[in-house]
């Protein structure tokens, strides 16, 4: 019963896609992205060709399960890599990186669907990053004997799978090969509806940072703009997060300080429209090239896939979400020892509740808080230094959970 209503839902889900591909274009490559997927991987993919399936659902789960890829793609040469998303923010970022064989988007999870995917992609293992449980998929997969693996998953105790009405989807689990689950909790919630195949390994986000103070992360662009000024950069921010800075930077920013804001949505009307609202010179990323970046204090982040390099020159960081949409990622920043502010909705975020236990982050609720200790912190550098420290303290600390997966493997 509960079966035919999942695949009733799926399809259901599928045709409101198509329909609201006319309207939404994030729909329209959702829906544009899955057509011709099986011959898209067939001209990638032969029979012979050994092969290891990375699933993320979305950008920053490919972020997450980065390392582990990494690794794998080091240890064994010899494989075929084939990469899949479910959200276009994935894959229309990550389609131009060459690591992988094949990327692609994963198919409806229809029985008919995934029955043609596992067959021509015919994996040894499958690794799913966090989350993303497509029942019929894991089914089939068991059913063809493909070792498949949940790397850095995280669960809760009111998720459907540890209700009455959630018993059904728990038994696709018990085919699951294993788990690797961020933390004890996780792992205590597997075990009592019978999953017992689990490892804590810890949250691989924080291997993945760990790696950003491995590369080069110079921009002669942000040096230019910085000069020697204080640097608030905020990241991911949303409208309700660019509404307070737009107020703190028309009132209260001091000529000593400069602020780059990386908006998370991309889309060309608003930052015009913001960059009017401010009232300090302000210029885009896609304009750098026509001025001297040194004679602007705001500078408007119109791009993607360089917020992880610009938090490396930052003194301030500002993670937007904490307000509407829950925080982003608290650990891009934090990695580089600064101090990290975000709004009052992280509570189900766990790293961002650890971080605040840690020292290395504070709390804004309002706009009077955001403007004191922004103002507090551009002021006293020692004590930038000292939230700071603790930030870095907190991400360095964690295990090497890659690390610990491999040795699994």
């Amino acid at each position: 019963m509960y079966h035919f209503l999942y695949n009733t839902g799926i399809a259901l889900l599928g045709a409101m896609m198509k329909i609201a591909s006319i309207f939404h274009p994030k729909a329209k490559l959702w829906v544009k992205g899955r057509q011709g997927v099986l011959a898209q991987i067939q001209s990638h993919i032969s029979e012979n060709d050994k092969v290891i399936w990375l699933h993320a659902s979305s950008l920053g789960e490919y972020e997450q399960g980065l390392p582990v890829f990494t690794a794998l793609k080091a240890k064994y040469p010899d494989r075929k890599f084939a990469l899949s998303f479910y959200s276009p923010s994935g894959y229309e970022v990550v389609k131009l990186k060459t690591w992988e064989d094949v990327i692609f988007y994963l198919p409806l999870d229809t029985p008919q669907n995934v029955r043609e995917l596992v067959r021509v992609l015919h994996p040894e293992l499958a690794i799913f990053v966090k989350y993303d449980f497509w029942f019929n998929t894991l089914s089939e997969l068991s059913k063809n004997q493909v070792k498949t693996i949940f790397i850095s998953a995280i669960f809760r105790k009111d998720q459907i799978y540890f209700k009455p009405q959630g018993k059904w989807f728990v038994s696709v689990f018990h085919e699951v090969t294993h788990f690797f689950v961020q933390d004890e909790n996780s792992k205590k919630l597997l075990q009592s509806v019978g999953i017992n195949q689990v490892t804590v390994s810890g949250d691989t986000r924080f291997d993945r940072v760990k790696m950003l103070l491995k590369r080069d992360n110079h921009l002669n662009w942000l040096v230019q703009f910085k000069q020697n000024q204080t640097l608030i950069v905020a990241g991911s921010t949303w409208k309700e997060d660019d509404e307070l800075l737009k107020n703190f930077i028309n009132k209260k920013l001091p000529e000593n300080a400069k602020i780059l804001i990386a908006p998370h949505n991309m889309n060309a009307e608003y930052f015009q429209k913001f960059k009017k609202e401010l009232h300090l010179s302000t210029i885009l990323y896609s304009e750098r090239n026509e001025k001297n970046m040194s004679d602007f204090q705001i500078l408007i982040l119109d791009t993607v896939g360089l917020l992880t390099q610009v938090y490396s020159y930052a003194d301030i960081a500002y993670v937007g979400g904490g307000f509407t949409h829950g925080i982003h990622n608290v650990l891009e920043p934090a990695v580089f020892s600064i101090p990290v502010l975000y709004g009052a909705d992280f509570h189900k975020f766990m790293e961002a509740k650890e971080l605040l236990e840690a020292g290395g982050s504070l709390i804004i609720y309002n706009q009077q808080e955001m403007n004191s200790l922004f103002s507090e912190l551009i002021d006293n550098e020692e004590k930038r230094k000292e939230i700071g420290t603790k930030a870095g303290n907190y991400v360095w600390q964690k295990p090497d959970s890659t690390e610990i997966i491999l040795k699994e493997l």
